[in-house]
């Protein structure tokens, strides 16, 4: 039996998709570049959904065809041929009906940005450093098997190996909407390096994904932002420590405050520290959406809160565990090396099975 909430929303976005088939092919509209690529973005995501509705309303028509001919027939093989049609149909319905569902689920309007990627040590001295570190290894490798475009933008070395901060840029296809589910508390169970009696310690780093804001997203009043030069710091060549070319900026109605000393030129270093000020700045006001969302859910496995263990990856046991999801695997050592997917699979997985629960509503 065909679900009436989910013929009539789809109905509705077959009037919106050729609606946009037309549009994209206005000459007045091909001549406003923003426009054109925002429509064709939108008719582009619609396609997926318009091919699954083509399926699913031939599917119906095939299965009504099917019941008129048991009802009307009297030849037993005719209708012993449209039985074994319906039956074959009404199996085909539920699958269609859940891709249905899973392509309505309205995306999160960032998931297509790049992102920026904070890793910050926690507790644990200098062996939540060296775990900051490791974690940067992870996602530098997942990222490279992406085909996706890593950039640090400014790093604290720890003083025994590691970052006790580190920032990079990340650009490729939907890079927000696959990484923002790895923020928050990761923790790490292991003996560290300065462990004498081989005594299993823990420590923490944190990890923020942020949308990257492009120009447009925010109006910056240069007059509200202060910016302070000063000598790079750490390896670099001969430039490091006596050329001014690291930037500070600092917004100061918000009070945060960004820096940049991967480049040589300060010009460089200052068009890098604005980006991602503007992406902070941009967040905080995403925050406050995600809030928004995250307040009208039982489970919200990617709110981003920074303050939330998500995660443990356990040494001796070579276990991770993901604990929004309950979920542990037992290859430790392929996580590490940047073999994330799976468990970013199984967030997404159990995310839309949560979401998908309001679309009969």
């Amino acid at each position: 039996m065909a679900n009436s909430v989910i013929l009539e929303k789809l109905e509705a976005l077959k009037v919106r998709f050729e609606e946009l088939g037309q549009q994209i092919t206005d000459p007045e509209v091909i001549g406003d570049m923003k426009r054109y690529v925002r429509l064709n973005k939108e008719y582009r995501d619609l396609e997926p959904l318009m091919a699954v509705h083509d399926e699913y309303r031939n599917v119906l028509s095939n299965l009504d065809e099917a019941k008129r001919i048991l009802q009307s027939e009297k030849d037993e093989e005719l209708r012993e041929m449209a039985k074994e049609e319906a039956d074959m149909l009404g199996m085909r319905i539920v699958p269609l009906e859940e891709r249905v569902k899973l392509l309505l689920l309205p995306s999160d309007p960032e998931d297509d940005r790049n992102a920026v990627v904070e890793i910050r040590a926690g507790t644990g001295g200098d062996e939540a450093s060296i775990f900051a570190g490791d974690l940067y290894r992870m996602y530098s490798r997942f990222c490279e098997s992406k085909g996706w475009k890593t950039e640090v933008t400014g790093m604290s070395p720890g003083t025994s190996g590691g970052f006790k901060e580190i920032v990079m840029s990340v650009t490729g296809e939907k890079v927000y909407g696959t990484l923002k589910y790895e923020s928050g508390v990761h923790r790490v169970q292991r003996v560290p390096k300065t462990e004498t009696q081989g005594r299993v310690h823990t420590s923490a780093a944190t990890v923020a994904v942020l949308p990257e804001a492009d120009e447009f997203d925010i109006e910056l009043n240069m007059n509200d932002v202060r910016k302070d030069t000063f000598c790079s710091s750490g390896p670099g060549g001969q430039s490091v420590n006596t050329t001014y070319s690291a930037i500070r900026l600092t917004h100061i109605p918000t009070g945060i405050v960004v820096q940049c000393q991967d480049e040589k030129s300060q010009i460089k270093n200052f068009d890098k520290a604005l980006t991602e000020l503007r992406t902070r700045i941009y967040n905080l006001e995403y925050r406050k959406y995600m809030d928004e969302v995250a307040s009208k859910r039982r489970t919200m496995v990617s709110t981003g809160d920074r303050s939330a263990k998500i995660r443990t990856y356990n040494y001796p046991q070579s276990r991770v565990t993901d604990h929004r999801i309950n979920l542990t695997l037992y290859h430790l050592p392929s996580v590490m090396d940047g073999d994330i997917q799976e468990l970013i699979d199984k967030l997404q997985m159990e995310e839309n099975a949560e979401r998908m629960k309001t679309i009969d509503d």
